[in-house]
Order: C-alpha cells, then structure tokens, then sequence
C-alpha cells in the first residue's frame, strides 16, 4: 500500500470513530513573508498587488502534534503566522469539538488570530451524519448536527463550512440523496451568511464527475466544492484521475486542498504535478485561498508544511512572471 493509501485509510478510520471517539487517540523557525508578496505584474493588469492566489494552512497538516496534545487549536493559530508565515487558517472540528458551544473559547479563539493577523477561512466538519443518508429522517438529523458549527464558524468569521457528501445506493440515487441534505444545510447556511462546500473525501464523492454532478443538481448559491489534490481514492486499488477530477470540480470551487505527502529531492510533490494542478486551478478563473494540507508520514509534519509552501511559491513566481494569468479579487473564494 502507498504512503499515501496509508494516510487516506488512517483517515478513514479517523472519520469512523465520530465526534464522541475521536480524542480517545510544534513546530519551530520563524519564516519570512511569503516570497511572492511582491511579485510584480505586467503595467495595465486589473490589481497589480493582489497575488494569483494565497496559501492557507489547514489544521490536519499538524493532525499528529494535535492529537498528541503537542500544540492546541489556539497554538495552531499562532504556528500559522509566528512558524510558517501563513495568514490564513482552516480549522478541523475534530479539534475542539468540546468547545464548538463555548462562546468564550470562540471569541477567545477569533481575538488570537485577529492578535497575528490571521484570518479563519472554513471549518472542516467531520463525523456528523451522512448529508446523503438513504433515510430521509436520518438525513435531516445530519443537517442539524452541523448547525452548531454553522454557528461557531459565524462567531469565528469564516466564509464556509467543509462537508461530507457520504450516501448510499445507486449512482443516480446518491446523487439526488447527496443533493437534497445538501440543499436542506445550504439553506440552513443562508441563515447563518454561510457556505456549504464538499470536498471529493472518500466513496462516489471521489468521483469528480459525481460530485460535479451533485452541485449542478443542488442548484444552490452557496453550496460549492473543495477540491482536494489528493483525495480520489474510490476503493480497493482503484483511482479517480486527480487531474480531470480537479478540472470538473473547479466551476465549483469556493475553496482548494494542495494536498501533499511527500516530496522528492528537487522539491516536487511525489504524487501530484503542482505546476499543472495549479494551472487547472488557475485556467478555471480562482484566484482564492490554496489550502496547504500535508498529510505525509514520512518527513516531520512541520517539515512538510513549509516544503509544500514552498511548492507553491514556486509555482507562483513562475506564473507570476510569465504573466499568464491576471489577477482578479472578484473571483469565487477570494475571501
């Protein structure tokens, strides 16, 4: 099995235990700004400062140093800005579901990252139901069980919510099941000024040309995807082509997951081609958030963070001074 089936299937098992079992189960070297902050564009361009795109970093990146109580959520925060020069976060339920109610944890929680200049974009919910359950009742009960971090994530300014897609039945059937308790939580996630997004995470949800076909049915504003470099894995030994499953979820697309496990001695990631996943990512208009998720073994987690960074900036620079692609703030997860 692949380092990367590994880390897929851990966390499959991971999603399994729910919120009551999953806490049964830092990083160092302050980086300067991020090198394409002043990346210089053609005279004429539409916003000759904003960047073609901006990294994130997403908390499962430091799943091990969290579960081993090595750094919290608030320390995550602080890590982002003061270790790895990363202005953006995207939080994981997972790590402080006990405080998803706790008004005081939260406004605590959004004053640190306002303190270093951090922004929460999403919240990664996990462990809440299936949105595409057989039972309409059971899907309705999936629905409600995120409200509550519909509302954490209002309290800590996010734009979004990042759910799951999990059904079952036919192909047809799921997608109009999948469809429904979606619509039902995008509606849910108007009343809070909220985004609904799916990440390809695991079953036909991996298959890029269902979850395309999922959103075109939801038919709804705020519902969108995640695209996740990594995740189309469909089962077994079988694989969903990560290059045309990122190409059909980018119409989509409010929010994008640079996933990564390992790194070759030139500094690529082994698994995906970030040169030409990015310009998908790009060729589709975004000019969002690139979320870092390093998800790999078999470097420190801290080490895969900036490696993957770095990745990404490089890919920056050279797009940047090719002056392919112009900027343009107004496009889909910009915020």
């Amino acid at each position: 099995m692949s380092g990367e089936s590994r880390a897929s299937l851990d966390r499959r098992r991971f999603l399994g235990l729910g919120v009551g079992g999953i806490f049964a189960a830092s990083a160092a070297g302050a980086l300067g700004p991020p090198r394409f902050a002043e990346a210089t564009r053609p005279p004429g361009s539409r916003d000759a400062a904003s960047p073609l795109f901006r990294i994130s970093l997403a908390q499962w990146s430091l799943h091990r140093a969290l579960f081993a109580k090595e750094i919290d959520t608030p320390g995550f925060v602080r890590g982002a800005r003061n270790d790895y020069a990363i202005d953006a976060v995207e939080y994981v339920n997972a790590f402080f579901t006990d405080h998803v109610a706790d008004e005081k944890y939260l406004a605590d929680l959004r004053k640190t990252a306002s303190d270093h200049g951090v922004r929460s974009l999403l919240i990664m919910c996990d462990g809440l139901g299936r949105l595409g359950d057989p039972d309409r009742a059971a899907r309705a009960k999936a629905v409600e069980n995120h409200r509550p971090w519909l509302a954490a994530a209002q309290s800590l300014g996010c734009h979004s919510i990042r759910v799951n897609a999990a059904s079952e039945g036919t192909r047809e059937e799921q997608v109009g099941r999948a469809a429904d308790g979606l619509r039902a939580l995008c509606e849910l996630g108007d009343t809070f000024g909220l985004n609904v997004i799916v990440e390809n995470h695991g079953g036909l949800s991996s298959d890029g040309a269902w979850l395309a076909e999922v959103m075109r049915t939801v038919r709804h504003p705020r519902c969108g995807t995640l695209p996740d470099f990594g995740n189309f894995h469909l089962g077994d030994d079988r694989w969903y082509d990560r290059y045309r499953g990122v190409r059909e979820l980018m119409p989509h697309a409010k929010a994008v997951s640079a996933k990564s496990h390992a790194f070759d001695d030139a500094g690529n990631e082994t698994k995906t081609d970030y040169r030409r996943m990015m310009r998908i990512v790009l060729e589709a208009g975004y000019r969002g958030w690139v979320g870092i998720e390093f998800e790999g073994g078999g470097i420190p987690e801290p080490e895969g963070i900036r490696r993957t960074k770095t990745r990404l900036e490089r890919v920056h620079e050279e797009f940047a001074a090719s002056a392919e692609f112009v900027p343009s703030p107004e496009s889909p997860g910009r915020d």
